[in-house]
């Protein structure tokens, strides 16, 4: 067989996920042949720079997936449930990082530092990649899951606005101009009076100087589809179908990198020494845990950054099979492109080499 580098479509090229991807591809090794950027008519033309190179963004048409064998899809969801499929019968692999096909069970939902193998069983051609809440936690806690047998999780997300696109960062910055050197916050509804109807915005109340314990959309039964889309994700990628999970996702008036309080239960007692050897050895997390002398992740430190970064590692005061803990990872890098481009990687390492 002959020997060459695997052609490469990053489709969603010109979106925030797409730059960043696009840097990553720059930045790791160079294993692809062709690179093709492709976007929306109204993107179609432009020029990007990927692996040094300005390179002309293609229109997302069928034949553009002809001779493709990797396509990496960044876009919204109709825009995935429409065009991955056709990719895919072209014979590209595609990943899919939008959430149409993760809860599929004949795609898999892979986390490259869990679950490597189940890329390779993909019987639709189409990879999947976990919501960005679930990525913030789900290599930290499957690192631990390896060694004390995971039995249920309580989550409290604190998540950054960007999680709502552009709109939503673009909400907090107007918000913030508007109530910055003012006294407000000091009594109920000056905050909302002073920012406005919040009326098809991205969120149900104001996040400047708040918070708003609301994410994604209705799943009945008072759960958004974001908390279900942590116990769904991280069930699937654990493979522990009938995992305990409860999660509670909340907006912050933060730009980037999503943070979230984890309480773990495992089927063995556990030992904190024991966790801080775990989690500073395992692939993709940083431990950064050493409170009294501040030492602790923050958003606005770990944004920009690949791994998940984890502190305030402690066991549960109450239950010696249980630990608490603090995570933060950027949802743009690991909790969207990186993942993504992780996982094209393990692909790319199937097609023979010279």
């Amino acid at each position: 067989m002959t020997a060459r580098r695997p052609s490469l479509a990053v489709v969603g090229a010109t979106g925030v996920i797409g730059g960043v991807m696009l840097q990553i591809i720059s930045q790791h090794a160079d294993i692809w042949g062709e690179v093709r950027l492709v976007a929306s008519p109204r993107s179609a033309g432009r020029k990007l720079v990927v692996r040094g190179e300005e390179t002309e963004v293609l229109e997302l048409v069928e034949d553009v997936f002809d001779d493709v064998d990797v396509a990496l899809f960044l876009v919204p969801d109709e825009v995935s449930a429409r065009w991955a499929p056709l990719a895919a019968s072209k014979g590209a692999v595609v990943i899919d990082d939008s959430a149409v096909f993760r809860k599929e069970g004949d795609v898999p939902l892979v986390v490259p530092e869990i679950n490597p193998h189940a890329a390779r069983i993909r019987p639709r051609g189409i990879v999947a990649s976990p919501n960005c809440t679930t990525l913030a936690l789900i290599v930290a806690v499957g690192a631990l899951h390896a060694e004390f047998g995971l039995r249920e999780l309580v989550v409290s997300s604190y998540q950054a606005v960007s999680g709502a696109g552009r709109d939503g960062v673009a909400v907090l910055r107007e918000q913030l101009s508007m109530v910055a050197g003012t006294e407000l916050g000091t009594k109920p509804g000056d905050v909302r009076r002073v920012v406005g109807d919040t009326d098809g915005g991205p969120f149900a109340a104001p996040v400047a100087l708040n918070v708003v314990p609301w994410a994604g959309t209705d799943a009945g039964d008072g759960w958004s589809s974001e908390e279900l889309a942590i116990r769904d994700e991280c069930r699937k990628v654990l493979d522990l179908p009938h995992l305990r999970v409860s999660a509670t996702c909340v907006y912050v008036p933060v730009v980037a990198a999503h943070s979230m309080s984890v309480h773990a239960r495992f089927e063995n007692e556990v030992a904190v020494d024991r966790a801080h050897e775990i989690l500073a050895t395992a692939p993709g997390v940083v431990l950064y845990d050493s409170p009294g002398a501040g030492d602790f992740p923050t958003p606005s430190d770990v944004v920009g950054t690949d791994p998940t970064w984890v502190g305030r590692v402690r066991r549960s005061m109450d239950d010696p099979m249980a630990l608490e803990l603090f995570v933060c990872g950027d949802n743009f890098r690991k909790g969207a492109a990186l993942n993504v481009a992780q996982i094209a990687e393990s692909v790319a390492a199937e097609f023979p080499r010279s």
